[in-house]
């Protein structure tokens, strides 16, 4: 797939410890990863070809803005795979017009959010 003039291209994610971040989102959303040594971790893309983002563990981690906000088919079901996976929910799901979401941090503390539209 081409990369797309001003669209956004790739996230890249803050990953002090790199093990555990790919195991968490492996764990909680199915990611799959490119390893490139001890230093860095590409997310592969849904469809297999290519990366969406990676894991960065010589970056600092926080929350902040700009907010990362993934879809899910279902949120509940998405909240208590965070949870399981060992990230913290920090605002539990609410209601906003077009449907719901909730905010969390992973292992590393970068904060996310997941919406679904029911």
């Amino acid at each position: 797939m081409a990369p797309t003039h001003h669209t956004i291209d790739y996230v890249e994610f803050a990953a002090p410890d790199l093990d555990r971040a790919k195991a968490f989102y492996g764990e909680a959303f199915g990611w799959a990863f490119n390893d490139y040594g001890p230093d860095y971790a590409g997310i592969r893309a849904p469809e297999g070809d290519g990366e969406v983002g990676g894991l960065n563990p010589h970056a600092t981690a926080g929350s902040g803005m700009p907010l990362v906000i993934l879809y899910s088919d279902d949120l509940d079901a998405t909240v208590e795979a965070v949870r399981s996976a060992g990230g913290q929910i920090t605002q539990e799901p609410y209601e906003f017009p077009g449907g719901r979401r909730f905010h969390f941090t992973d292992p590393g503390g970068n904060e996310l959010a997941a919406w679904s539209t029911s």
